[in-house]
């Protein structure tokens, strides 16, 4: 061993000195080391973690303490305490190694991609009073382990895809806040959540199989101030211990299953502000106590089944700001105690049966903005002192019974935008000083007893973009200071008293798309027309003159309806530059010559062309035979003649009248030409068709074999004894007012069923089943819009068959035993050897298809089309999930979604639809069904419909995808133009491939809006391509879809619009692709 030797000139305490700071710089490493375990916990997490942007380049192991990393907090011992890392690009799974991190009190890890499921060890963490893994794409069960964090305040999991609520939640017995919305839980909310009696806050929204009863327990959370269960399977009645909530400021359970009547308990929650509970089945009456809820300001109980009247204690919730119990049941009058809510900005009472008189005393209230009592049995007037609302800005009182004059004080209401006062009985003049309303954007006045004139004021209403008019009385000229409504897109003054011209200033209405103004005695057009029209209908009038050849410069028209006037000369041949027209009705004029041959190049012309009751003349041209999808053709009453070959090209004709003409020859030999009705083809003496390869006079009335002299003979006798038949089935009619009656007409038995009582002659209902009358075709028939003589109008279908009698028995199986506000209401139906026929409400609006590519009726409008998809996705989900056995409707298409007075959809033409069985215990459709049985339209088939293989509701689904596309769109699913020869949902799904803007793929008359109407579109388009997915089980189920749809509607049209909602906090829904 080597001798140490001291050095005698260093003093004795200098090795003392050395000593001591060796021992310090031990104790420091020592005390470094321990903050060095909570980094290297840090650093071994973040080595499992991807991210792009490197968002933690901060956690450098060369640093002495994690303290100063981003996202880390420490206390002032150096303990770290919280970790909070948001709205960051991490790929990764949680750490399953924080136990070293004993102070560790807040875990935020939100927003981050992360992935996997929560790990037990989680439970572990025993400091941690926040915990927000919010908005990731976490999944599988949440573990009870977690339940053992006993000083844990906050639990914030909501947008991820959890599967359970654990059994043990009542065992964190400091949890305040609880968040889980928007995941994929399902089963029941365990009981043991009445044990948290420190819980403020629960929302459990957005989890559609969320299920089960509110459990009564829940009234043991005495410090509960919010319950969001909206968009969840919970179902039954609202326990009555809900009253012991005495905290409770907002409830949240719209979108749900609740039935039954609400618990009059509940008005005891007497700090209660919000109260929503719209669209679910809450049937009884409004608790009567609700008057004790003197904090209330936020009332939504719309689309229940409600009924009684409305309490007069609802004028003591004074601070109601918001009242909405539209599409009840409700009855009684307006309670005048509604005048005492001081507060109230909206109240909304539409589509009831309230009765009585408006109370004068509403219109005291100041502060109201939307005030909508439509569709209701309000009678009397409109209270004078209307005027009152300054700050009004819609005002809907139609489908009533009101009577007077419109208020002379309505114009003090300068900031009305919407004002719908239609399908009342209002008498007298339109007052002048509506139109100095500054920003009014629609005024619907149709269906009155108005009168007097236009008053040329209007011209001073220029924010005006739609105006109804029709079916009043109103008189005079039409004012030239309309050419002013420079917004104007919707103009309707139809079936009124109107004479003169339409004035030349027309000319300047450069967005006008829509133009009617039939059934009136105007006599002339103006030179010009307004470029952007797309319908124009001024049938029924007195106008007389040529067809000028600049109509071809209305390039975007797609109906022309000229009926009933004094027109005369030719067809001009600019007419085929409207390349775009699908229905044109030229019938009872005076035109003359013979029809241009560019006729035949109106490739979109499929709806209908009428050129009847003129004085045309010569051979129809051969290139006639390019109107292959045309449904209805009408060229009787004229002096054509020739040969009639072209029509065997027409393969898509419903409907063919060529009588009284000099045709020749033969028509084609095929069904459709065989069964046509003698009545089409009569009047054409050399014209015969040909039946089993030869002649058959019998189909042509013996018109070929007989001679004029024969006719002449015979006819007279024809007549009278036709006459007699007549009378005779015209004595035996029974005019009865029972449901059911049997009626015999010329020989043949008819019976009848009515479901409500109707007044009319079935002489004039066959009468009537004409080519002009043809309102649409479906799979199963033609309908006809039919006005009985007392002047009720009704639509009433003519089956093709009566051979096949399954579509016909189909139809009044299923609707006369459903109900549905989205779903044509069947009026009755009846039969005989050769008809069968079934009687519908008459919807005025047409169709969805007419809505896309007519525009007549605001199709270029995106929220009358999303409200008209969504009321669409409620009919189907009520089919599917709502009807015991389910029903598929089996041909979901455009033309079988009709339009009502609002433009409401109606799913329509249930000819092939289908009652189906249930497995036990399960949603799914368990009878297969093949293509014998249940049919479709092309295009608009499900894969599995094609293929002959099991047939379930997701083949509903997928057609209804097809559907979202072809509105957002304007194509047709089997649209020709489509580029490579692809259908349409191969189209859309390409373009979504190809990660092009995806705006550039919808309808023309659909861009230009604002980026959130964009985003809202792009989002229902995804909702399509879901539905659309080849795969049936991959498809969503139709209360899905509606689900969807609902919740990405962020828009001012919304009922919700001013809500906060509960179940998508600060996030708009996102739907995936499929691809």
């Amino acid at each position: 061993m080597p001798t140490i030797l001291r050095n005698p000139f260093l003093p004795p305490h200098f090795f003392f000195t050395i000593a001591l700071i060796l021992c310090v710089k031990s104790l420091l490493f020592s005390s470094s080391y321990s903050i060095d375990e909570q980094g290297r916990v840090l650093l071994e997490w973040k080595k499992n973690l991807t991210s792009p942007r490197d968002v933690l380049r901060s956690w450098n192991p060369k640093a002495a303490t994690p303290c100063s990393w981003f996202g880390v907090v420490c206390n002032s011992n150096g303990q770290v305490v919280e970790i909070i890392l948001i709205s960051l690009e991490l790929l990764g799974t949680l750490p399953t190694n924080f136990q070293a991190l004993k102070f560790l009190g807040t875990l935020v890890i939100s927003d981050t991609n992360i992935t996997g499921s929560i790990p037990k060890e989680f439970g572990d963490y025993m400091e941690l009073n926040v915990l927000d893994l919010s908005r990731n794409f976490l999944k599988g069960r949440i573990p009870e382990d977690l339940c053992k964090l006993s000083k844990l305040q906050d639990l914030i999991l909501h947008n991820n895809e959890f599967e359970n609520i654990p059994t043990t939640i009542g065992n964190l017995t400091s949890l305040v806040n609880f968040q889980i919305t928007d995941n994929s839980i399902n089963g029941e909310i365990p009981k043991s959540i009445g044990m948290l009696k420190n819980l403020m806050v629960f929302k459990a929204g957005g989890n559609l199989y969320l299920e089960g009863l509110l459990p009564d327990e829940i009234g043991n959370c005495s410090s509960l101030t919010m319950l969001g269960l909206s968009d969840t399977g919970i179902y039954g009645a609202l326990p009555p211990t809900i009253g012991m909530l005495q905290k409770i400021q907002t409830i949240h359970m719209y979108r749900s299953k609740l039935f039954e009547s609400l618990p009059e308990e509940i008005t005891n929650c007497s700090e209660l502000q919000t109260l929503r509970l719209y669209q679910n089945g809450i049937s009884g009456r409004i608790p009567r106590g609700i008057g004790k809820m003197k904090k209330l300001r936020i009332l939504l109980l719309w689309l229940n089944l409600m009924d009684g009247d409305i309490p007069e204690g609802i004028g003591n919730c004074d601070e109601l700001v918001l009242l909405d119990l539209s599409e009840n049941s409700l009855t009684g009058p307006i309670p005048k105690s509604l005048g005492r809510l001081k507060n109230l900005a909206d109240i909304q009472l539409s589509v009831n049966q309230l009765n009585g008189t408006i109370p004068p005393e509403i219109f005291n209230i100041t502060t109201l903005i939307h005030v909508e009592i439509d569709n209701n049995r309000l009678w009397g007037e409109i209270p004078t002192n209307v005027g009152n609302l300054k700050n009004l800005r819609t005002f809907l009182l139609w489908g009533n019974n009101l009577t007077g004059t419109i208020p002379p004080s309505l114009p003090d209401c300068r900031n009305i935008i919407l004002l719908d006062l239609s399908l009342n009985q209002l008498i007298g003049p339109i007052p002048t000083g509506i139109f100095a309303m500054k920003g009014l954007s629609k005024l619907l006045l149709l269906s009155n007893n108005l009168s007097g004139i236009i008053p040329p004021e209007i011209g001073n209403c220029t924010t005006l973009t739609r105006l109804r008019l029709s079916m009043n009385k109103l008189g005079g000229i039409i004012p030239s200071e309309m050419g002013n409504l420079k917004n104007l897109e919707h103009l309707d003054m139809g079936e009124n008293l109107l004479v003169g011209g339409i004035p030349s200033t027309f000319s300047k209405l450069e967005k006008l798309e829509s133009l009617d103004l039939r059934t009136n005695k105007l006599t002339s057009l103006p030179k010009i027309l307004p470029k952007n029209l797309v319908l124009l209908n001024v049938s029924n009038n007195m106008i007389k003159g040529q067809i000028k050849p600049n109509i071809g410069e209305l390039l975007k028209l797609t109906k022309l309806d000229l009926k009933n006037n004094r027109f005369y000369g030719k067809i001009p041949e600019e007419i085929t530059y409207c390349e775009k027209i699908q229905y044109l009705d030229l019938s009872n004029n005076f035109f003359s010559g013979e029809v241009p041959k560019q006729l035949g190049t109106f490739a979109s012309l499929d709806i209908a062309l009428n050129l009847s009751y003129n004085q045309f003349s010569g051979q129809i041209p051969n290139e006639l035979s390019g109107l292959t999808k045309l449904s209805v053709l009408d060229l009787s009453h004229n002096n054509f003649s020739g040969e009639l070959g072209f029509l065997s090209e027409l393969e898509n004709l419903v409907t063919l009248n060529i009588s009284y003409n000099n045709f020749s020859g033969k028509l084609p030999d095929t069904p459709f030409f065989q069964k046509l009705p003698e009545s089409s083809i009569f009047g054409n003496q050399d014209l015969i068709i040909v039946s089993n390869g030869g002649p058959n006079p019998k189909e042509n009335g013996g018109l070929s074999s007989i001679s004029k002299e024969a006719i002449q003979i015979a006819l007279p006798i024809l007549i009278s004894i036709s006459a007699v038949l007549f009378f005779l089935g015209f004595y035996m009619l029974i005019r009865t007012h029972m449901a059911h009656f049997i009626l015999f007409t010329e020989g043949n038995k008819w019976e009848i069923t009515l479901f409500q009582k109707l007044d009319f002659s079935i002489d004039h209902i066959i009468r009537n089943l004409t080519a002009s009358n043809v309102i649409g075709t479906g799979s199963s028939g033609a309908v006809y819009r039919i006005t009985t003589p007392n002047g009720e109008t009704m639509a009433v279908k003519k089956m093709w068959s009566t051979e096949e009698t399954g579509a016909f028995s189909t139809e009044i199986e299923i609707l006369g035993s459903i109900r549905h506000k989205n779903i044509i209401r069947l009026l009755g139906w009846g039969s005989n050897r050769n008809l069968k026929i079934l009687f519908y409400d008459y919807l005025p609006n047409g169709n969805l298809s007419s809505l896309i590519n007519v525009s007549e009726i605001g199709g270029a409008e995106w929220e009358v089309r999303y409200e008209v998809l969504l009321g669409v996705a409620h009919a189907l989900a009520y089919l599917h999930h709502d009807c015991i056995p389910p029903i598929l409707h089996g041909d979901v298409k455009t033309m079988n979604i009709l339009l009502g007075h609002d433009f409401e959809p109606y799913l329509a033409d249930f000819g092939i639809a289908k009652i189906v069985s249930t497995k036990s215990g399960n949603d799914s459709l368990e009878t297969p069904l093949t293509r014998p049985q249940l049919a479709g339209s092309f295009g608009y088939m499900a894969p599995e419909q094609g293929s002959m293989i099991k047939i379930t509701e997701k083949s509903d689904v997928y057609s209804f995808g097809v559907v979202i596309m072809e509105v957002l769109t304007g194509r047709h699913p089997l649209d020709p133009t489509l580029p490579g020869g692809v259908n349409l949902v191969q189209w859309v799904q390409d373009h979504f491939a190809a990660h092009q803007n995806k705006a550039d793929i919808f309808d023309l008359k659909l861009r230009g809006r604002t980026d959130p109407t964009i985003h809202e579109m792009i989002q229902t388009l995804a909702v399509a391509l879901v539905c659309a997915n080849v795969k049936a089980d991959d498809r969503p189920s139709m209360k899905d879809v509606v689900a969807m749809l609902e919740e990405i509607r962020h828009s001012e049209l919304g009922r919700a619009a001013t809500e906060t909602d509960e179940s998508k906090p600060e996030m708009a829904i996102v739907v995936q692709s499929p691809l």
